[in-house]
C-alpha cells in the first residue's frame, strides 16, 4: 500500500494504491476511501489527453477506464504511484507527500 497526498485548489486529496486498485479520499467524503470513479475530472484536460473522446457522452467513464487499464500495465505499486503522480499533475493536482506502508511520510520535492 502506498498513499500520496495531493493538493487540488484548496482541497487535500489522498490517492491510495493497493495492488492494482486505486482509491482516494477528500474531506467531503468524511474520510472514507472511495473508488477512483468518484474523482473530479476536467473535461478539457481529458479531451487534451484523449482527443478521440471529444464528442462522446461517456468521456468521463472512458477516461477512467483508460486510466485503470494503464495502471494494470505497471508491475509494482511504486511504478503505479509514479504514473498517478505524473498523470494527475497534468490536470492540476500538486503532489505533496508520499507514504509507503511501514515507512515514514516523505515530502515530495
Amino acid at each position: 500500500m502506498i498513499g500520496v497526498i495531493f493538493e487540488y485548489g484548496s482541497e487535500k486529496v489522498e490517492v491510495r494504491i493497493e495492488g492494482e486498485n486505486c482509491s482516494f479520499r477528500t474531506g467531503q467524503f468524511g474520510g472514507a476511501l472511495v473508488p477512483i470513479e468518484s474523482i473530479k475530472i476536467d473535461k478539457a484536460g481529458s479531451i487534451k489527453e484523449h482527443p478521440d473522446l471529444k464528442d462522446r457522452k461517456d468521456w468521463k467513464e472512458e477516461t477512467i477506464k483508460r486510466f485503470k487499464d494503464k495502471l494494470k500495465d505497471y508491475k509494482t505499486e511504486m511504478e503505479r504511484v509514479k504514473y498517478v503522480i505524473e498523470d494527475l499533475s497534468k490536470v492540476g493536482y500538486k503532489p505533496l507527500y508520499i507514504q509507503r506502508k511501514g515507512h515514514r511520510v516523505q515530502k515530495i520535492k
